[in-house]
């Protein structure tokens, strides 16, 4: 699984006269069957982005590998997971955590520095997602729906050979 996030898309404000506020779309694809998963997240931050990872986790469950550049946020909620297993671990902590969280770890693997080349499958999926995207100023509402739309469009397609 390889996951990215693309530069900002603007969401539209609640009042007229407020300035759009920026938005990024999670871009998931996996490896094996090239199938696309979109999530928008609020901001660039680990929250943000590990609340994306949960919503994805929950849509299409816990992969096993997950493959990324070296974005802070990205390696923010590496270490933020890694915390997380390292205390499910622990037999003391384990027992008061078991009945809501499993012990399966995901392998977080960044490509080098200055490596874009790396990235070549989530670059055409967002490079897809954002020529139907389009410049358009959606609401938080509307473009998620767009995005729903745009991730069925992408895997419309055969996934498989």
């Amino acid at each position: 699984m390889r996951d990215r996030l693309c530069e900002p898309v603007y969401i539209k404000p609640a009042h007229k006269r407020a300035a759009p506020t920026k938005a990024y779309i999670c871009v998931f694809v996996c490896f094996c069957t090239k199938a696309v998963h979109l999530e928008l997240a609020s901001d660039l931050s680990t929250q943000a982005f590990l609340c994306a990872l949960r919503r994805f986790i929950a849509r299409r469950g816990r992969p096993s590998d997950i493959y990324s550049d070296n974005g802070k946020n990205f390696e923010g909620a590496a270490n933020e997971l890694g915390e997380v297993y390292r205390m499910l671990r622990n037999e003391n902590e384990r027992e008061l955590i078991r009945s809501s969280e499993t012990s399966e770890e995901i392998n977080w693997h960044f490509s080098p520095p200055k490596a874009p080349h790396f990235g070549g499958l989530w670059e055409a999926a967002v490079k897809v997602a954002k020529r139907q995207l389009g410049n358009s100023r959606l609401s938080f509402e509307h473009l998620t729906t767009i995005l729903t739309q745009i991730e069925a469009s992408m895997n419309s397609r055969p996934l498989v050979p």
